[in-house]
């Protein structure tokens, strides 16, 4: 399903993406995949949540990993070429924008938890906090493209933030 799910976003990205100024976003897009590789990194032994796949392509999407760097080599590409491509000027339609990618985010993460089965929830995560993520990360994410020292502050702060409020323990660095 994940691959349904990502040729979705290729698809997507290919019609809608602002591909013609692709090299404005190239940071952003690094900036995106970078956070979640760090992510991965730092939290292999103590994940807030993991990716399995049940439908298609079980043999090669392995675990976590295969399905993540997927995803960050597809949607994450796709997703900033739609988003800051098509970003608005009004604060009103900013907020609007924001939204509707959080809403799109949080409901796919929906859909893949209580119904597909594709998405596991670890230490205390659930999809209240992804939402919450999801309104930090689409902020930071338009915040990188305009000020990306600015992005990578505010990016620290939260990383900090979460590390703490989840507990994460030291011994995740071994």
């Amino acid at each position: 399903m994940h691959i349904v799910l990502n040729a979705l976003f290729l698809l997507a990205g290919i019609k809608w993406g602002d591909w013609k100024n692709w090299k404005a976003y190239y940071s952003t897009i690094l900036f995106f995949i970078g956070g979640d590789l760090l992510k991965n990194s730092l939290l292999h032994n103590h994940r807030m949540w993991s990716y399995q796949e049940v439908y298609f392509g079980q043999q090669f999407l392995i675990g976590h990993m295969a399905i993540n760097l997927m995803i960050a080599i597809i949607v994450y590409p796709a997703t900033i070429l739609i988003y800051l491509g098509h970003f608005p000027r009004s604060i009103k339609k900013q907020i609007l924008w924001v939204s509707l990618w959080v809403f799109l985010y949080s409901g796919i993460e929906g859909i893949n938890f209580y119904f597909l089965n594709l998405i596991n929830y670890d230490h205390n995560w659930n999809l209240l906090w992804s939402i919450f993520f999801n309104i930090v990360m689409f902020t930071v994410l338009r915040v990188h493209f305009l000020k990306p020292l600015l992005a990578w502050a505010i990016s620290i702060i939260w990383m900090i933030f979460l590390w703490n409020w989840f507990n994460v323990p030291m011994n995740v660095f071994k």
